[in-house]
């Protein structure tokens, strides 16, 4: 008996999460067959794993594959879809940019970071995570209206600046708060990562997470656990502080943290060329020596030129932003094992 045989008997089977059968839905992916011991080896592709339709299909093919085909034992390895041709499984650099707490300009940084990036003919994208305080459709100057999808219900991401979107904001009433507890957090990054149509040609994904150490980090590790991190702190102490604690959970979690920004880190005035410390000093480098890693930018404070948060290539800070996205470039993609 031959392998086309389990394909055929097999791929009548429904899977009931997309009322399709498991032919139409091109979900058997491995058919392997070990001889000395009468063994059937699978991988199947559902629409969606978990819960009872992954076991009834697993009695079902057992059914198939011992009574009907004469088989003596039989392994399936179930994988997800959405998953397998979702942005998780391209070649793309995920970067976290995290802090310790909000108010330091983190979506700032990477607002700016993947803007910076499209300046260097790099294609960039960007999920906003902080779900409690979505802010950047607002910097990339987009309104707020419920998204589009492809004819293969995927979530078309918006696009602004030549960079592509996905928000929560883009889901919710504007101006509501979002009350949501961590399974929903959990559901709604699913569907950032596995059910847009991002760009097929990303070579990075920028993630905006939230403050703190909480769920949506934990969701972040489990859903890309090859993503690198960028700390952003200002620089005062107390700033730098709970920084590092965002520095010391991205370690933990085994993501490879490529260095420390500080933003706010001085006012220049525009007559003198002097600096005005007004957040202290220190912060940055304090976060940088306690992480073990380099401190790659200092952002002063500075009012973008031409949009609300942007900065353009040739303003002072922008340059400071390609010069950032130039090392997050060149420092490659390499994990701590």
């Amino acid at each position: 008996m031959n392998t086309k045989t389990i394909r055929e008997k097999i791929g009548l089977l429904i899977d009931e999460t997309s009322g399709k059968t498991l032919a139409e839905e091109g979900a058997i992916r491995h058919i392997g067959v070990d001889a000395e011991k009468n063994l059937v080896i699978l991988v199947i592709a559902l629409h969606k794993t978990g819960g009872e339709n992954e076991e009834k299909l697993r009695r079902e093919i057992a059914r198939i594959v011992k009574l009907d085909l004469g088989y003596s034992g039989l392994k399936i390895q179930f994988e997800e879809k959405r998953k397998l041709e979702s942005i998780v499984n391209r070649d793309v650099r995920f970067i976290v940019v995290t802090s310790g707490k909000g108010g330091v300009g983190k979506s700032t940084v990477a607002v700016n970071l993947a803007y910076a990036l499209t300046k260097l003919d790099k294609t960039a994208a960007i999920i906003d995570a902080d779900i409690y305080g979505s802010s950047v459709p607002a910097m990339l100057e987009i309104p707020l209206e419920y998204p589009k999808a492809t004819a293969d219900q995927k979530i078309v991401p918006f696009r602004r600046f030549g960079i592509e979107l996905m928000s929560t904001a883009f889901f919710t009433e504007p101006g509501k708060p979002v009350i949501w507890r961590g399974p929903m957090l959990h559901q709604m990054l699913e569907t950032f990562f596995y059910q847009v149509a991002w760009n097929k040609h990303l070579d990075f994904m920028i993630i905006d997470a939230p403050p703190g150490t909480g769920d949506v980090t934990l969701d972040l590790k489990n859903i890309v656990p090859t993503a690198e991190a960028i700390v952003v702190t200002t620089p005062h102490l107390a700033a730098s502080d709970v920084a590092t604690k965002a520095g010391i959970a991205a370690r933990q979690l085994r993501q490879n943290v490529i260095g420390v920004v500080e933003n706010m880190a001085y006012l220049e005035n525009p007559q003198t060329g002097e600096r005005d410390y007004i957040f202290g000093q220190g912060g940055g480098e304090t976060v940088a020596e306690k992480l073990g890693c380099e401190l790659i930018a200092q952002i002063p404070l500075q009012q973008p030129e031409n949009h609300l948060a942007i900065y353009e290539p040739d303003e002072p800070n922008g340059k400071k932003f390609i010069e950032l996205a130039s090392y997050v470039i060149a420092c490659g993609n390499y994990h701590i094992i």
